[in-house]
């Protein structure tokens, strides 16, 4: 299985973002704030984004577990988690 560390995690996140929504600026994302209130995405939008990290990184992300990825901060954090749990 493929380890990350959290800028690795970090890189990943803003490529799902970009992915979404391409006119993303990762440097002008302000860590502990909303991501979809920063970027402007709706409901659809942050699912295709979930998706995208999932299978990027190859773990399940309940749906309970999606406002632990509400800001760039929560995010490399729970994802760092899931990445080392599955090892």
């Amino acid at each position: 299985m493929t380890s990350y560390n959290r800028e690795q995690i970090r890189d990943i996140i803003f490529d799902a973002l970009g992915a979404i929504a391409p006119e993303v600026e990762p440097a002008l994302i302000v860590p502990d704030r909303s991501l979809r209130e920063q970027i402007d995405i709706d409901s659809f939008d942050f699912l295709n984004f979930i998706i995208r990290l999932h299978e990027t990184l190859g773990i399940d992300i309940p749906e309970k577990d999606y406002a632990e990825l509400l800001t760039l901060n929560s995010a490399i954090e729970y994802l760092t988690r899931r990445c080392a749990a599955r090892e």
